[in-house]
């Protein structure tokens, strides 16, 4: 989903990691995911879709982050669509390209005359990734109606129940994708499935700690 349905939280790239620090991902990774691998490649040409479609629609376009951000916002679609293929593979959820287009209609709605692909530029998404990301609202809303019977709970503590077990779900999953980020591009935060920077020994806060609620998860909570 886009920012209004997913709180997407990315920060500035780090600095290029030294070969060392980039054990934990294969040479030439951006990211491995299960027995899927995002090349660099891969991710730097669909960051490089984005920002021309952002150079040749600027005037009709707010970014949601930093320009510089561009490569953790796509690397977290790419690490969502991928957890959404794992989350429909093992509830056994299979969805048509046409359930994955009508998935897009409220976000058209919602676009309105700024388009679609405005839309998704500005919340670091790729104009090219769009039938992605029907394909993930439908997984998402198959499993929802199949969690919920097709009914809405009227009761909060039945919408907190059939949330609780959606993000079960779908922490699972990305849990069994044994997901590897390349310190090059940060590291994953489970709780919200969003790149974010990589620690270093130079980052250390001159702030206070976050509160428990807003630390980040970089290990699957379930």
């Amino acid at each position: 989903m886009l920012r209004t349905a997913v709180s997407v939280t990315a920060a500035a790239i780090a600095a290029t990691c030294a070969l060392a620090a980039c054990g934990p991902t294969q040479m030439g990774s951006a990211a491995i995911m299960g027995d899927q691998r995002t090349t660099v490649n891969t991710l730097s040409n669909e960051v490089a879709n984005l920002k021309k479609h952002y150079q040749a629609n600027k005037s009709k376009i707010q970014l949601q982050f930093p320009l510089s951000q561009t490569p953790q916002e796509v690397l977290t679609w790419l690490v969502r669509f991928r957890v959404g293929d794992q989350m429909a593979a093992r509830n056994h959820i299979s969805v048509s390209t046409g359930q994955g287009q009508h998935a897009l209609n409220p976000i058209r709605t919602q676009a309105g005359p700024t388009g679609i692909k405005n839309l998704a530029v500005a919340n670091g998404l790729p104009p090219d990734l769009l039938p992605k990301l029907g394909r993930y609202v439908a997984i998402q809303n198959a499993l929802v109606n199949r969690l919920d019977g097709g009914t809405q709970p009227s009761s909060t503590a039945a919408q907190q129940a059939l949330r609780a077990e959606f993000t079960r779900r779908q922490c699972r999953a990305a849990k069994s994708l044994n997901i590897r980020i390349n310190p090059q591009f940060g590291r994953l935060d489970y709780s919200q499935l969003s790149v974010i920077p990589a620690a270093t020994a130079l980052s250390a806060p001159v702030t206070p700690s976050p509160s428990p609620s807003t630390r980040p998860a970089l290990k699957p909570p379930c």
